[in-house]
């Protein structure tokens, strides 16, 4: 008797607790909103899907980058610091790359960048996550 009552308070905490929270917006929106509205400096996580493969930026620090298809109206350009972070290797055209990192606006959808550690200690550490590695 006693587990099952214990079993009832506990799913109406549960309840009760699930019905505070506030969803979290995607961050699909989120980028959406940033570009619409020219914000910059949004720490963001999400994935896209590669849609085309850009020559390495060499200018110091040098960059791989390549563009993601965040939803159907919008996508984004990544650079990845290979300066800093290991290169994402064998990057395929339709492949899934999760990222964590910094969204910049531009007029072509923005910018992802910050995926890699700060040696520094001054930012907040980014990755990418491409076929199960999580590269930073």
């Amino acid at each position: 008797m006693k587990s099952s009552i214990l079993l009832v308070v506990v799913v109406l905490i549960s309840g009760i607790a699930a019905q505070n929270q506030k969803p979290a917006q995607d961050f699909v929106t989120i980028l959406q909103n940033a570009f619409e509205t020219q914000q910059s400096d949004i720490q963001i996580q999400g994935e896209g899907i590669v849609t085309r493969i850009l020559s390495d930026d060499l200018v110091a620090p040098s960059h791989q980058r390549f563009i993601l298809r965040i939803s159907p109206k919008q996508t984004v350009l990544v650079t990845h610091n290979i300066d800093i972070a290991d290169r994402v290797p064998d990057l395929q055209i339709d492949g899934t790359i999760e990222f964590y990192g910094e969204y910049e606006w531009n007029v072509e959808g923005g910018v992802i960048h910050w995926t890699h550690h700060d040696p520094d200690g001054d930012h907040i550490d980014g990755w990418l996550k491409y076929a199960g590695k999580i590269y930073q």
